[in-house]
């Protein structure tokens, strides 16, 4: 029992120990099927966050955590960095976005004392939104292609909600 304990102990500190005390699975890269789907998709840039579904604005504000979307538009200023200069700014940018008629692809990155890129798989209609996959990803990527193709390569790791 303490041994269990103790590895528990660590494995919360890294993220990863579950009330039985074994090991939450890692689905690593998109799942097989979700990348099938994914490759054969059209995706149309979104340029803005009002370009963004309205189901998928509210399901990245409740993956936030936050009364409010915090989340700034491409190129404008956001908290970078763990030095709050302006505490207006959100903590978060968006990078690039693409959506086709059922998924949507966010890239963005959270500013403060880790800065990261995260990418967010929306499964979408206008009657129902909810975040299929999600991922930490490199910093650099440009394009919704780019990110696309991060995607289905496997360069971005993460686990499903």
């Amino acid at each position: 029992m303490r041994h269990t304990f103790l590895l528990c102990a660590i494995g919360m500190a890294l993220s990863s120990c579950t009330a039985a005390g074994s090991q939450a699975p890692d689905t690593g890269a998109l799942p097989a099927s979700l990348r099938a789907h994914l490759q054969n998709e059209r995706f149309q840039i979104v340029t803005s966050l009002r370009g963004l579904p309205l189901g998928v604005r509210d399901s990245l504000q409740g993956s936030f955590g936050s009364p409010t979307l915090d989340i700034a538009e491409p190129g404008a200023p956001f908290q970078a960095t763990d030095v709050i200069v302006n505490p207006n700014l959100p903590t978060r940018r968006l990078v690039a976005a693409g959506c086709s008629t059922d998924h949507c692809i966010v890239y963005f990155e959270r500013g403060g004392i880790a800065h990261a890129w995260h990418v967010a798989v929306f499964q979408w209609t206008p009657e129902a939104t909810h975040l299929e996959w999600s991922g930490t990803a490199p910093g650099g990527l440009a394009t919704i292609d780019d990110v696309r193709k991060a995607l289905l390569s496997g360069a971005i790791k993460g686990r499903q909600p």
